[in-house]
């Protein structure tokens, strides 16, 4: 099972991240200091990630990062309030794999090591079956990425994903489109779906920085092309 230990001083966000990551599958151990993070890598094997915060009391979160990378391979997330771009250049030169600031969700935390533990071929032991999809929320009219960055929704836009996912990948003809989406009497033809496919297929791309799998297929209709869900 994947180990990450997270260095953070602030008890409350400590517990949260451990609390938080062992219901999503992993083994989570949590430390305040410097001290205690050199005293881990001394006497037991190292974990496979480490979320580091920048200020702890007794060291430097950028000197720790540079200590770790020149004795061990664990990946490096660094958390922390500092969100400036040199701050995160810094953060880079000193071997964080991954930079994060503190008002983060937790699980964009998550999805970060998520991330990390892919590019670096680690095994991946989580409970959560829908990591990998793109999952629908009925009830808030919600879509979540992979990454679980979330975008709200208009009602038109949620009508429109529901019919695409509902039909697990299959083609979702023009016609039935139009008539799941179209308001009562309104007219509502292919020039309208396609503006609305537009629009929506360009604001998942600015909100979630994946390509989008909403895919045309000419002459016929449009299709959802990766793993989803509805909830």
């Amino acid at each position: 099972m994947t180990h990450v230990l997270i260095v953070e001083d602030e008890q409350r966000l400590r517990k949260d991240l451990v609390d938080f990551l062992a219901l999503c599958g992993f083994t989570a151990e949590g430390i305040a200091t410097a001290e205690a993070l050199r005293r881990v890598l001394d006497d037991h094997e190292p974990p496979d990630v480490i979320i580091l915060d920048v200020g702890l009391p007794d060291g430097n979160g950028f000197d720790l990062a540079r200590e770790v990378r020149e004795k061990h391979r664990c990946g490096i997330i660094m958390l922390t309030a500092l969100g400036d771009s040199d701050d995160r250049i810094r953060g880079f030169e000193s071997g964080a794999d991954i930079y994060l600031v503190k008002h983060s969700t937790l699980r964009e935390i998550e999805a970060a090591i998520r991330s990390l533990l892919r590019r670096t071929g680690e095994h991946v032991d989580l409970a959560d079956s829908t990591g990998d999809k793109w999952v629908l929320d009925s009830r808030h009219w919600t879509l979540t990425a992979p990454n679980q960055r979330s975008l709200k929704l208009t009602a038109t836009e949620f009508a429109l994903v529901s019919a695409l996912c509902k039909h697990g990948g299959g083609i979702c003809e023009r016609e039935k489109l139009a008539e799941t989406i179209a308001r009562p009497r309104t007219h509502f033809d292919n020039r309208h779906l396609d503006a609305v496919v537009s629009r929506l297929r360009r604001k998942i791309g600015e909100q979630t920085d994946l390509t989008v799998p909403i895919k045309v297929v000419y002459g016929v209709g449009y299709t959802f092309t990766a793993p989803s869900a509805v909830e």
